[in-house]
């Protein structure tokens, strides 16, 4: 499909036949020979023409071909305008995401215990497929966890009181519903609600290699040498379970031929069909915050016993928990109206500016939100804040992670477990991994330039580069 290029990150995959809207992709010259590679841009064009698109329709710098939307992809569709919600468009991890911790340690202070650290975070936290929580819920316990989030973990005893203010939503979306979910989706949530799982989910220890912008890092308690915890997964089976469910279901309500691709079958927001989605859906984002904020805990549990020491003196505290894939209503001014979006962000983070009124709540309303772009396995992350171009340009999103540029099945056929394992020790990064072929699938070489990628999100504005994480251990699922 013929590009044109606007400026070195930016290019418009022009309104054509079907198209209701322009696509604009966020892109260098050396990540667009990758984008090309596969689908990205022929499901970019199908998301531009759903009903009740507006502006247009975006790729991240991560965009790679994905269920129905690319996976970096975001569209904001208008309510009154018979808008439409998407399973496609949020993904199956429904509410997969990103906690980043912070420690009041430095590497010095873990040299000799970083080993044993990992190693207990790989026995309290359950990782891999079909992984099991080591504390089973019951049935009423789910329900209340998809209804009310991380308010109900802990009161459980899971975490401290103000864990939820640093986590978006607060750690719990309040129109979220149990009514409309199978009874196959609550027996799978119900044993795995604290548990890592597998594919690119990931638990971190990570070091500050740099600081770039020492007025916000300051104010976000890090600094160069520090030791963090990246923690990255989402709504598990759970989630999955929803997912599925209500693309079967819409499907027997739509016209299929109609679409451009089956895969994007959606509804209006407004219909019966897509409140019970969107309800199920928060439900589901309820379950991850708190699967993460478990983790969380067995974390912090895990730093107490290797080093002997409360958690609270550790200031195991959390910076941020971003999400992706997820539908939310937002609001925006679209040719000179303000009108209600639902804004579908698939493989996409929030990116929120200072003073934003999605921020009015938050303790970081005077310094934009903390946005959390992990690498791959082995490979740098990056903490940035809410870009000032990100409203104009990208519906206040960027980009989520490296991107994949290799299969799981090509992986598995060209890449070598050992070799892996010995380059992420040549590298310092000492790996725990209840399945080899997890290892194999999420190899660095499997990813986009992670650098690259917060290069253009920076060069926009969209969000900008706060402090690069390093790994020196990884638990894999």
């Amino acid at each position: 499909m013929e590009l044109k290029k606007i400026n070195d990150f930016l290019w418009k995959l022009p309104k054509t036949n079907g198209m209701k809207v322009d696509g604009i992709v966020f892109s260098s010259e050396k990540l667009l020979e990758v984008i090309k590679k596969d689908r990205t841009l022929w499901q970019l064009k199908n998301v531009a023409s759903l009903e009740g698109i507006v502006k247009n329709a975006v790729a991240m710098p991560d965009a790679h071909e994905g269920y129905g939307f690319p996976i970096g992809g975001v569209g904001a569709f208008d309510v009154k305008e018979q808008g439409i919600i998407s399973p496609g468009g949020v993904g199956f991890d429904i509410n997969c995401g990103v906690r980043l911790l912070r420690t009041n340690l430095v590497f010095e202070d873990i040299k000799e215990v970083k080993t044993k650290l990992i190693d207990a975070f790989f026995k309290n936290v359950p990782s891999g497929l079909g992984s099991e929580a080591k504390i089973k819920f019951s049935k009423s316990e789910l329900e209340e966890i998809a209804v009310r989030g991380m308010d109900y973990v802990i009161e459980q005893g899971f975490g401290w009181k103000k864990d939820k203010d640093y986590v978006e939503e607060k750690g719990s979306i309040k129109q979220a519903s149990i009514d409309y979910i199978s009874e196959k989706a609550k027996e799978r949530g119900k044993v795995q609600i604290g548990s890592l799982g597998s594919g690119n989910h990931f638990l971190e220890l990570q070091i500050v290699e740099k600081v770039f912008d020492q007025n916000i890092s300051k104010q976000l308690h890090i600094q160069e040498g520090q030791v963090m915890v990246m923690i990255h997964t989402g709504s598990r089976g759970f989630g999955h379970q929803i997912a599925s469910d209500f693309l079967k279901e819409m499907e027997k309500h739509v016209d299929i031929s109609s679409l451009p691709d089956r895969e994007l079958v959606s509804v209006p927001f407004e219909s019966e069909i897509g409140q019970r989605y969107f309800l199920s859906m928060n439900a589901a984002a309820n379950f991850a915050f708190s699967n993460r904020q478990l983790i969380t805990h067995w974390v912090r549990e895990s730093f107490e016993k290797i080093l002997d020491q409360d958690a609270k003196s550790l200031d195991l505290s959390i910076i941020y928990d971003v999400t992706h894939n997820m539908a939310k209503i937002e609001n925006y001014f679209v040719e000179g109206e303000k009108r209600k979006l639902v804004v579908h962000r698939k493989g996409a983070t929030r990116s929120l500016y200072k003073r934003h009124y999605l921020l009015k709540d938050s303790p970081y309303y005077y310094i934009g939100q903390p946005v959390i772009i992990p690498g791959s396995m082995g490979t740098a992350s990056y903490l940035l804040i809410g870009g000032k171009r990100a409203e104009e340009l990208s519906f206040n999103s960027t980009a989520h992670g490296a991107g994949r540029i290799m299969s799981r099945s090509k992986a598995i056929k060209t890449l070598s477990k050992a070799n892996i394992e010995r380059e992420l020790r040549n590298k310092g990064v000492y790996l725990r991994s209840s399945s080899w072929r997890g290892v194999v699938e999420e190899a660095p070489q499997a990813y986009k330039d992670v650098d690259e990628v917060v290069k253009v999100s920076h060069a926009l504005n969209i969000a900008t580069i706060v402090a690069r994480l390093k790994p020196i251990g990884v638990v894999k699922g």
